[in-house]
């Protein structure tokens, strides 16, 4: 089988490219040789390609700078999803697209399972459900994936940016009254191939999050205790920490129903998917 996957250098595209070759060809795209602002592009290289498999890991995923630029953030999250499905739907492919736990409010004190509402706050949570609306109304088959707090030894995240003002002895200020569950996207990657390998391959909406969770602040400290680095993280609530977007105040995804219809294994606890990737960043410094 043919798959394409478009995203290639993100945190969970990176992963991607090495966890379904054991399913079949990889095609592989980043920005430069599809993106996803670019509609006819799309169609053009999802034609040429002639996969069996699509899998979207490319996203537009600035939270604060979508607020600035809504119609770019709606243009790649949630329009460029349904080209992508029309396109698996005329082939005959299964698609597969990433989304958000901030398409949730963060009302509930409780994990949020597929059958709650969305009402995201932001630009970005609304143009992610855009995005989940387009490839639900395109009617092609499709498998939704929604995660959070996404995070790798490589690109842009939560723990790297620790980490380094860590090292540099720099000041640490984290809310402390957001909730969440930090995954892995490795984790996200291995959980996806699973699925695939699922025959049939599970359809519709799953979430697909590391178990328990954490907020900002806790887990700003364990990734410092786990690295063995003596800093201290202030606690502080979002009002003394404004940003441009609105984030739920919790967004834990009960992530229970993939394992529960396929039998695949489920994404282990926050703490142990954080503590291997220190393991392995400590193993790279020395």
């Amino acid at each position: 089988m043919r798959i394409l996957l478009a995203g290639r250098n993100g945190q969970v595209g990176w992963e991607l490219e090495r966890a379904l070759v054991r399913l079949g060809e990889v095609v592989a795209t980043d920005r430069d040789s599809l993106d996803l602002a670019d509609f006819d592009a799309i169609r053009r290289v999802v034609r040429e390609a002639k996969p069996g498999l699509i899998v979207n890991a490319a996203a537009y995923t600035a939270v604060d700078q979508a607020e600035s630029e809504p119609d770019a953030a709606m243009r790649v999250n949630g329009e460029a999803p349904g080209v992508l499905a029309e396109e698996a739907k005329r082939l005959g492919a299964l698609l597969v697209h990433y989304s958000t736990d901030y398409v949730f409010d963060g009302a509930k004190r409780s994990p949020y399972t597929e059958d709650d509402v969305p009402n995201p706050l932001s630009a970005y949570g609304k143009s992610k459900l855009q995005g989940e609306q387009s490839v639900r109304a395109a009617g092609c088959r499709h498998l939704i994936l929604r995660t959070g707090w996404v995070y790798e030894h490589r690109g842009r995240n939560f723990v790297l940016t620790m980490l380094e003002k860590a090292k540099q002895g720099a000041p640490l200020r984290v809310v402390a009254d957001q909730t969440g569950t930090p995954t892995r996207a490795r984790d996200i990657a291995a959980l996806t191939a699973e699925a695939l390998g699922c025959r049939p391959p599970p359809v519709g909406t799953f979430h697909a999050s590391a178990a328990g969770e954490t907020s900002w602040h806790g887990f700003a400290t364990a990734i410092l205790e786990l690295a063995g680095l003596p800093a201290t993280v202030e606690a502080i609530p979002t009002s003394a920490y404004p940003t441009p977007a609105a984030r739920p105040k919790y967004s834990v995804l009960d992530s229970s129903l993939l394992p529960r219809t396929t039998g695949v294994r489920p994404i282990g606890p926050w703490r142990e998917g954080l503590a291997a990737l220190l393991s392995e960043i400590r193993q790279d410094w020395a």
